[in-house]
């Protein structure tokens, strides 16, 4: 997890510009390095350093003897770095992940190169000889990468937007920041005086096909066939596979642990593997909530089963009320349900940091969308339909859960990893029939939880625990943090305001006075910038327009919450 930065024909002066790339200063506490690039008018790289695979080597812009052409600024990690080495013949000069990619690009190009990589990423790549600048991103967003340009011709470029709000450059019109695409590259050509016009912005990889770096995965063909037996075995088996690669790191892992099923099966194969693998540190897990909230008593009944060295952050509605300015900060959305949920998240990196010496935090993000895991999803009018819900929602992911888990353990210095991401694991589950994949029995993510029934690898009272969104689950049954925030906001937001809200925020107007103060702080600090949010997230196929579980007329609490 780092933070990257670069300008391309800027017409300001440099040493004024990067000011705006402090602004990111939290995404690598270790280290900090500006370079201009020689050969090229006003053109600059910036980075700030977590060190977490090779903490010798591995600042950037990342250069090699063997390519003095080519600059590399990426955040991410690459986990497949030593196969790929392996496989083609590379001769890497440092041990750290991301040098591959310099050699993919000579070899192959950029296209090819960014779909053999099994990872997290966003990078920015300088061919000096061919004077060309690539962007890109991976398949879901877990990594962020915002850019802007102007009709002139200057390119900005940085792991979050607020690094580039303060950017200044003569334009005849106001220039954009938006986000790069998942799954995509951009590819620019770039003139002596550092401005760029873009050439071409194409997609590498979809969610619905199959990764191409499978070819070099050391799990090798999976048996076929849809019978069960069969999709459940390659369930866990690619699961398993998908926490392990990620134990790549120097630095100690720890775990998030709300007490669900993602964040418990997460938890729990770390734990297994890091026994196998002989850690020297035992897994740290961490769990935030009010003393009797759900997620408490859950996640402390996983723990206990599992064996970790676990940590529970007290959470109150004061303390979390008073954080939600800092967190839209970091966010930099307005939408609700992300807000809601990112209180508790930030508070317990913040914990994190400040008490602990976990650095690598495994998170459960992704399986909601994957496996039809929200409550709403036992309304989809057909599987067909549901199936197709399943993928707009992981194709929507870098705006909402994932953009939550990056801001969140991002401004407290943590890398993420989220294994229910992984490629051949996403593939391979979207690939199933749709019927296999609805809820069943009046349980959602029935696949899900079948595939791991008498695996012993969490307490069957947790396998089985309905879903509860983290914003509500913090809290007591009796009183939701959401109802608490909306209680406090009730007063801070008059119904004159709420009767102008249409006029005074066109772009997605707020319904509630919660949501009307989340977009009165977003606008203090991006003004203009309600675009970022295409839209709410909210659940399909109920008349709810308030995005908490716990509104559907449907939800029903477990019976041991009651």
């Amino acid at each position: 997890m780092c933070g990257i930065w670069a300008l391309f024909g800027s017409d300001e002066c440099l040493s004024v510009q990067v000011t705006s790339a402090m602004r990111i200063a939290h995404r690598g506490p270790d280290a900090l390095r500006f370079e201009n690039v020689n050969g090229f008018t006003n053109c600059c790289f910036g980075f700030h350093r977590l060190a977490v695979v090779d903490q010798l080597h591995g600042m950037q812009p990342l250069r090699i003897n063997k390519f003095p052409f080519l600059w590399l600024c990426y955040n991410g990690e690459i986990y497949n770095h030593l196969a790929l080495n392996k496989k083609f013949g590379f001769k890497p000069q440092m041990a750290v992940d991301g040098e591959v990619l310099l050699h993919l690009y000579d070899r192959f190009g950029i296209k090819k190169m960014a779909a053999l990589l099994d990872g997290v990423f966003a990078f920015i790549l300088l061919d000096t000889e061919k004077k060309k600048v690539f962007v890109g991103r991976d398949t879901y967003g877990v990594k962020p990468l915002f850019k802007l340009s102007t009709d002139d011709g200057f390119l900005a470029l940085c792991s979050e937007a607020k690094g580039l709000t303060e950017i200044t450059h003569a334009m005849t019109s106001p220039a954009s920041i938006e986000q790069v695409l998942p799954g995509h590259f951009e590819e620019f050509d770039l003139k002596q005086n550092g401005k760029v016009s873009s050439v071409q912005m194409e997609e590498f990889h979809c969610c619905t096909d199959g990764p191409e770096h499978a070819v070099c995965d050391s799990l090798g063909t999976l048996p076929s066939g849809f019978d069960e037996d069969t999709v459940k075995s390659n369930i866990r088996t690619l699961f398993e596979n998908a926490v392990k690669k990620r134990l790549m790191a120097q630095r100690r892992i720890g775990c998030l642990l709300s007490g669900g099923l993602d964040s418990s099966l997460v938890a729990a194969t770390l734990m297994k593997l890091a026994k196998e693998e002989t850690l020297p540190y035992k897994i740290q897990t961490f769990s935030i909530g009010s003393e009797d909230s759900p997620d408490i008593l859950a996640a402390r009944k996983v723990a206990a089963y599992i064996g970790s060295e676990h940590h529970e952050v007290n959470f109150s509605a004061e303390e979390g009320i008073r954080a939600v300015e800092e967190v839209i900060f970091h966010l930099e959305t307005y939408d609700i349900t992300t807000v809601r949920a990112s209180v508790g998240m930030f508070l317990v990196a913040k914990y994190i940091r400040e008490k602990s010496d976990s650095v690598v935090i495994f998170s459960g993000e992704g399986a909601d969308e994957l496996t039809q895991g929200y409550i709403y999803f036992h309304k989809a009018p057909s599987p067909r339909a549901s199936a197709e819900e399943s993928i707009r929602l992981m194709k929507e992911l870098y705006l909402f859960d994932v953009l939550r888990a990056d801001r969140t353990t991002a401004a407290h210095g943590l890398e993420l990893r989220v294994p229910f991401l992984d490629h051949r694991l996403t593939a391979y589950v979207l690939s199933l029939p749709d019927d296999m994949k609805v809820p069943k029995h009046g349980v959602e993510k029935h696949l899900l939880r079948d595939s791991f029934r008498d695996q012993d690898l969490i307490p069957d009272e947790i396998l089985w625990r309905r879903k509860e969104a983290f914003s509500d689950g913090m809290m007591s049954v009796k009183k939701s943090w959401y109802v608490c925030l909306q209680e406090h906001l009730e007063d801070m937001v008059n119904d004159d305001q709420m009767e102008k809200a249409p006029q005074t925020f066109p772009h997605n107007p707020p319904h509630t006075k919660e949501a009307f103060y989340f977009r009165q702080v977003f606008e203090q600090r991006f003004p203009g910038r309600s675009q970022w949010l295409p839209h709410y997230w909210l659940p399909r196929w109920t008349q709810s327009s308030d995005p908490s579980a716990r509104t559907l007329a449907f939800y029903t609490p477990d019976k041991e919450e009651q």
